[in-house]
């Protein structure tokens, strides 16, 4: 058995039902939802599924399943059983954030006051924010982050039940666990309540948010699959522009960090989000992810992203059978080549708006070489790494990974992508 290593204080009393409390009259919706919750990674799906594979909570026995029905029992789920693998079945929308912003607020603080103290035509440009209002905002911030994080242990399987299950406003924390499965979710992406003020980020400041939908950070062997990851009710079009930038209020949808390694991310739906998907987040964490962050993505659709998709640094990251449904206007790049990456970019379908070239789909951070073979874009076959280095002769990227992806159940061709994508991937849709 694998040992957690997630501690997660301070939760409500655990009043869950278990397998073993299941009431004789179950329907059968309810006798086959038990099925998914014991499904394993199989063999030779991607990276997690190397080294032992991924069986999350497979093993759990009747006093470790749980069915949860809101956020505090799933906390409590997630902390209960000490490192005995667990399955926990998630019914129905769960809401992290029904205690509203107002919940979270430290006394004296007023986002009205925030504005008045750091107006740039106050405070200026050239100095990070600090004084009562940032320490402030700040204490209101470790409330919202104590209240909207989920910690997810070791050997644990969290899989929705049907097809309307998900959480909303939540934050899954996947951190130095191993053997994590996560599936048939809908993920809304949580609403920072008090995102912070920076005028020295860029030349006219910006607004910088907390809270992925989902982080992997420092953890091995885990599968996410099925899911779908959105902004549901509060795109980046509704949110309001204050000191003349975007008040966002969104991190991302998924990140894969800090030493994470062996993971497989596969029929997804990441829609509706700018910066989406980060493998490995900083140039100068080489001593924890060089030789880690080994991740495929196959079969997911990106649909209206406009960045990160992912964008890459250190990893060897095998990305197949992907649809990319570029957004109307505001689309920036789906790969981002980053220091020391080792992506490799395999019979992926790119729709494209007009207008937009297909040199676009690659992004240059850093010099890394990449291996890009059988994409096709609007429906013709296209080489990607000629198409950017015409489009973009000053920063040309290099042919050639330097290594060949073997972890793999299949490679469709490229033409069949858009249908099979759309047809299976996301939450309810798990077979």
């Amino acid at each position: 058995m694998r040992t957690s290593h997630a501690v997660l204080a301070g939760c409500t009393a655990l009043v869950l039902g278990t397998t073993a409390t299941a009431t004789a009259n179950a329907t059968g919706a309810t006798a086959q939802a038990a099925a998914p919750a014991r499904h394993v990674l199989p063999p030779h799906d991607g990276w997690a599924s190397t080294g032992g594979g991924t069986t999350g909570g497979a093993g759990a026995d009747a006093a470790h399943t749980f069915t949860v029905t809101t956020w505090e029992e799933f906390r409590a789920a997630l902390a209960a059983g000490g490192d005995a693998p667990r399955v926990i079945k998630v019914k129905g929308v769960l809401r992290a954030d029904a205690a509203g912003c107002g919940a979270f607020e430290a006394e004296g603080y007023g986002f009205a006051k925030y504005l008045a103290a750091y107006d740039p035509a106050v405070w200026g440009r050239d100095r990070p924010v600090s004084g009562e209002q940032e320490d402030l905002r700040a204490a209101s911030a470790t409330r919202q982050a104590a209240a909207v994080k989920a910690y997810v242990p070791s050997d644990t399987t969290i899989v929705g039940v049907g097809r309307n299950a998900g959480i909303t406003g939540g934050s899954l924390q996947i951190k130095d666990a191993d053997n994590v499965v996560v599936r048939n979710l809908t993920l809304e992406s949580p609403l920072d309540c008090f995102p912070q003020w920076d005028p020295t980020d860029g030349a006219t400041g910006a607004w910088n948010s907390e809270y992925d939908s989902a982080v992997v950070y420092g953890s091995t062997h885990v599968w996410l699959d099925h899911n779908t990851f959105t902004d549901g009710a509060h795109p980046d079009s509704t949110l309001p522009s204050y000191y003349g930038e975007l008040y966002q209020r969104h991190d991302g949808e998924l990140d894969i960090v800090r030493g994470a390694d062996l993971v497989t991310v596969s029929w997804n739906v990441f829609a509706d989000h700018d910066k989406t998907l980060m493998i490995g987040n900083s140039d100068s964490a080489g001593a924890t992810d060089r030789g880690r962050l080994r991740v495929t993505l196959h079969h997911n659709l990106f649909r209206n992203v406009i960045e990160r998709a992912p964008r890459v640094r250190f990893g060897k990251v095998d990305a197949y059978n992907n649809h990319f449904v570029a957004p109307a206007s505001g689309y920036q790049y789906s790969f981002g080549i980053g220091a020391e990456s080792q992506l490799v970019a395999e019979a992926n379908a790119f729709t494209l708006p007009a207008g937009v070239g297909a040199g676009r789909v690659l992004k240059k951070w850093k010099e890394a070489p990449v291996t890009a073979v059988g994409n096709r874009v609007n429906g013709r076959t296209v080489d990607l790494i000629a198409a950017h280095n015409a489009e973009f002769p000053a920063e040309p990227l290099q042919s050639g990974a330097g290594w060949t992806p073997t972890l793999r159940t299949g490679v469709d061709d490229a033409r069949r992508v858009p249908d099979a994508v759309g047809r299976h991937a996301g939450a309810g849709r798990i077979r």
